[in-house]
């Protein structure tokens, strides 16, 4: 039997190679950060979170960012643990600031080797290592 969190990194490793498309949200057709935690929730849950409005691409609109955070504590669990130790929490959504002291403005999902899903621009959805310069932009950790 699956864990909660294994079964939500199997669910978000699915979703490799999705192609990034702003908004997005349909596995193997397109989606953004914000639409790969979404789907991986909807496949999860069975149901959309809820509309999301339009937001911005660029990656200092402070509103948008905003808008994560309240989706992000509305829906989800905050992991109440120090961003700079372990991060190793399979399947728990992961927050970065991307600019200084602006409010978070990318996410993904963390997987078992150290690292996190999430799509990014020109790559689409990938694995990525937690190195030093993601780790320093780590904001917060949340459970579906």
């Amino acid at each position: 039997m699956k864990t909660a969190g294994s079964n939500i990194v199997a669910v978000a490793r699915s979703w490799l190679g999705t192609p990034y498309r702003h908004q997005g949200c349909l596995k193997g057709v397109g989606c953004d950060c914000l639409g790969l935690v979404r789907g991986v929730w909807q496949e999860i849950h069975g149901h959309e979170v809820r509309q999301i409005p339009p937001y911005s691409r660029h990656g200092r609109d402070v509103e948008g960012a905003e808008r994560l955070l309240e989706a992000a504590a509305t829906y989800l669990v905050p992991r109440n643990v120090p961003v700079t130790g372990n991060l190793e929490f399979p399947g728990s959504v992961v927050l970065f600031q991307l600019h200084g002291k602006l409010p978070p403005r990318h996410c993904g999902i963390i997987v078992q080797d150290n690292g996190f899903i999430h799509a990014q621009e020109r790559l689409g959805v990938i694995v990525t290592p937690f190195n030093r310069s993601w780790r320093r932009r780590v904001h917060s950790i949340y459970d579906f």
